[in-house]
């Protein structure tokens, strides 16, 4: 039985590792009232940074670990199916998408990516043709094509 990752540890997770990937545009996220700035934003104005911590340099490999596997959990919820293998070595895969279903072996569509390039990919700080030119995203079959499903929105 898979462990399913609650979504405010995942999201907090998440949010971890776009922050410490791509300072300038990770969300601060004010507890009191819910609401949310980039760091950008917050930067051209100090009082919104007091009371928040500064981006990590790097997420921990749990951190990271997490973030991918809620990421991959909530892609699986949006696109059910087994016609499509997403692979975030070492963390996690998931079958995504309607369609012609594998039992055993490769399946007949395979998407692969770091757990770097996932993050990103899945925050909308990259997309996805740029992944695919840049070879930071390795895609075979038909339908592994997954920028109709990417970035997800949280």
């Amino acid at each position: 039985m898979v462990k399913r990752i609650p979504k405010t540890e995942g999201q907090a997770a998440f949010d971890a590792c776009i922050s410490s990937l791509n300072p300038s545009s990770a969300p601060i996220r004010d507890h009191t009232s819910g609401t949310q700035d980039s760091l950008a934003d917050a930067t051209n104005n100090p009082i919104a940074l007091i009371g928040q911590s500064a981006p990590a340099p790097n997420p921990s490999r749990e951190t990271l670990a997490t973030a991918v596997r809620w990421s991959l959990q909530e892609l699986a919820e949006r696109a059910p199916g087994r016609a499509v293998e997403v692979r975030v070595p070492p963390f996690g895969a998931v079958q995504i998408l309607q369609g012609t279903t594998h039992r055993r072996g490769t399946p007949p569509a395979v998407v692969e990516v770091t757990p770097e390039t996932w993050i990103r990919l899945a925050a909308g700080e990259l997309n996805w043709d740029d992944a695919l030119a840049d070879g930071s995203a390795k895609a075979s079959g038909q339908r592994a094509n997954l920028s109709a499903l990417l970035p997800l929105e949280f």
